[in-house]
């Protein structure tokens, strides 16, 4: 084989390289490309997203809010009842104190 044989031979092994390596990247972007259907899931997706997120976001909110008048009523409620039974304490005690007094004046 000549010098020139030889710069042919490897022009052509250079090229057909060159031409496998194009249609592979070629058949790479093809099979991995991004169709305009499947961007137009992912935007649906992410804006379903962010509205669940929303969703989620007023949820909490509402519950804290539920969550802390309940907790009000509860206190208003124990402080009633404190109150309840203090006064039903007074009410025993002043009907002992009757009852002592008119056993008193029963017994005279």
């Amino acid at each position: 084989m000549n010098r020139t044989e030889f710069i042919i031979a490897t022009a052509v092994i250079l090229f057909v390289a060159f031409c496998l390596g194009w249609f592979a990247n070629w058949l790479i972007h093809r099979f991995t490309r991004v169709s305009k259907a499947d961007i137009g899931e992912l935007e649906r997706m992410a804006q379903e997203l962010h509205e669940a997120e929303e969703t989620r976001d007023q949820a909490i909110t509402y519950m804290q809010q539920r969550e802390a008048e309940l907790s009000n009523q509860l206190a208003q409620t124990e402080a009633e009842l404190s109150a309840t039974m203090e006064g039903l304490r007074e009410a025993r005690h002043e009907a002992e104190e009757m009852r002592a007094y008119i056993e008193r004046m029963n017994s005279r």
